[in-house]
């Protein structure tokens, strides 16, 4: 399991940790039953302190998306389900505000940003960007 932190987009890292999760489960890189890493160990990874992760595996386990199995560790719910529209818009509106924020520290107009939008879609989606 492949997770990025960002420091400077304003976004909490256990609520980084939890999207990223729940993105992974929703395009199906995380399958139900699959185990997620220890707490330690992917602390470890992204050099944070334990109780972040811990929160964030308490708040995705509230959610439905992952159990924890006393013992053995921490796994997708195997009632996870690639995740709804309303759920994948609120991980989008969070990347979007990101990178208003960023955007707006680097003095870039909004018709700037929504034309490299513009841009990026249409070279990804011709396969020119892959």
């Amino acid at each position: 399991m492949q997770i990025r932190i960002s420091t400077t987009d304003g976004v909490p890292i256990y609520q980084q940790i939890l999207n990223q999760v729940r993105y992974l489960i929703g395009a199906g890189r995380l399958q139900p039953g699959e185990e997620l890493p220890p707490i330690r160990a992917l602390a470890e990874q992204l050099t944070i302190n334990p109780n972040t992760v811990a929160r964030a595996y308490l708040e995705l386990e509230r959610a439905g998306v992952v159990t924890k199995r006393h013992g053995t560790g921490t796994y997708v719910s195997e009632v996870a389900s690639p995740l709804p529209r309303r759920e994948k818009l609120k991980l989008l509106k969070e990347r979007v505000d990101a990178l208003l924020v960023e955007a707006a520290h680097l003095d870039v107009p909004l018709e700037e940003i929504l034309a490299l939008l513009s841009e990026r879609y249409q070279t990804i989606h011709s396969g020119v960007g892959r």
